[in-house]
């Protein structure tokens, strides 16, 4: 059984998130020497990279000292409620990171206080300690006052705390003692959060995102909760109203570095990629061929956005775009929402 830690990053908009895992991933060796990936490798999405935003949670994995740390990336508003609750599911413990001037801000503390009541560990990192005016001991303070009112217990109130600078590259325990690298925060993750907690017994498995690919379509995402999933192997889909569907695993994928590498089994605790299993929704439990067992369906916050889709009777109209109409517009909106 592979030794593994599942954890999500919590962060404010541009307090470094998306470097700290681009230097993490440089640390553990993901990336060849001739390999440059640039800068923002979590951002994959334009409107991601354009804006510096991460709205919807990629995974990237990452092995050190034979420990696989599955890194789970959160959206940091409230507007994408439904992702942070999926995504938080997937993890045993968070890391918080927060900018040594700014201190913990309000979007945070949504994403903070979801993690505090579904039990998490979590390590506080604050990050941009080089910038100057940077106050690292109020912030901390600041960060233990907002556990304290969204009511942490008080073993999730004694965390501990990492300071450094993402984009310089280093991590320590002490913010005027700089180190060279990341050691300090890859043996607090592998130290303070709890490997996965596995049951005995058949498989389980709930879809908490999904990916698309041209090839081979829609992609269930997940943690294998317990059992064992193999290739070929015929599975029940239990849909979140109870109703089984018969169907079979054609391949599993799990997380290595940035891609994704293919695998004959997934054991409990890791987080896989399953390929071949159609009409899946978010929420639904991957179970036993013969005995399917439900997971407890993920309650999911409503949107908090609208969208009215009207003619073009622009100036502009039928002058730029490919794609003019309704139909077009229709079947894209349709592969958004799945």
């Amino acid at each position: 059984m592979q030794n593994i830690r599942n954890i999500a990053i919590i962060a404010h908009v541009d307090h470094g998130k998306t470097t700290l895992v681009d230097k993490i991933l440089y640390f553990t060796n993901q990336f060849r020497e001739n390999e440059n990936a640039g800068e923002l490798i979590l951002d994959n999405n334009d409107l991601e990279r354009e804006r510096g935003i991460t709205i919807v949670s990629k995974n990237v994995s990452v092995t050190y000292k034979g420990v696989k740390i599955n890194i789970i990336d959160t959206p940091g508003h409230a507007d994408f409620g439904g992702e942070v609750e999926r995504v938080l599911k997937m993890a045993d413990g968070v890391v918080l990171l927060v900018d040594a001037f700014e201190g913990p801000m309000p979007q945070t503390r949504f994403v903070t206080g979801k993690a505090l009541g579904l039990g998490i560990k979590p390590i506080v990192v604050v990050n941009k300690v080089d910038k100057e005016n940077c106050r690292p001991e109020e912030v901390y303070e600041h960060v233990f006052d907002l556990f304290f009112n969204l009511g942490a217990t008080e073993e999730q109130l004694d965390f501990p705390v990492l300071y450094g600078s993402s984009k310089q590259g280093w991590m320590s325990t002490d913010w005027k003692n700089r180190t060279e690298d990341f050691t300090d925060l890859l043996e607090a993750i592998i130290k303070y959060i709890p490997a996965p907690e596995v049951s005995e017994g058949t498989l389980q498995m709930q879809v908490t995102s999904l990916d698309y690919s041209t090839f081979v379509g829609r992609i269930a995402i997940g943690r294998v909760a317990r059992g064992t999933i193999k290739e070929n192997q015929p599975v029940s889909l239990v849909k979140r109203d109870g109703k089984v569907v018969k169907s079979r695993v054609k391949e599993l994928q799990v997380f290595e570095g940035l891609g994704r590498i293919k695998v004959p089994e997934v054991h409990a605790g890791d987080i896989c990629a399953v390929v071949g299993i159609e009409g899946f929704d978010i929420g639904d439990t991957i179970a036993d061929f013969e005995n399917p067992e439900q997971l407890e369906v993920i309650s999911i916050d409503e949107p908090t956005m609208n969208m009215l889709f009207t003619i073009n009777n622009s100036p502009f109209f039928g002058k730029e775009g490919k794609l003019v109409t309704s139909r077009n517009i229709y079947d894209r909106l349709q592969k958004e929402l799945e």
